[in-house]
């Protein structure tokens, strides 16, 4: 099973990996961006085993954002009951 999460980046380095520093509702990993180059800080963008894939706007983020961690908050509560 894959998983890709939506990040928000907070700074890109000017570098030839074009690599950049993406909060992930406020943890921060530095991530590939050399697949997306129209990529900005400030943007929002899916990122799948350290590489960014694709742009996503904020509002499809922010849902994504919720879900995960709705069902994580499933998970713990399910885990501490049993």
């Amino acid at each position: 099973m894959c998983l890709a999460v939506p990040g928000q980046i907070q700074r890109i380095e000017d570098n030839e990996l074009s690599t950049g520093t993406v909060s992930f509702a406020g943890v921060t990993k530095e991530v590939c961006l050399a697949l997306v180059p129209e990529a900005a800080v400030g943007d929002y963008v899916i990122v799948h085993v350290g590489f960014a894939i694709s742009k996503v706007d904020e509002q499809a983020a922010q849902e994504s954002l919720t879900l995960i961690e709705q069902l994580s908050s499933g998970q713990n509560n399910e885990s501490l009951s049993s």
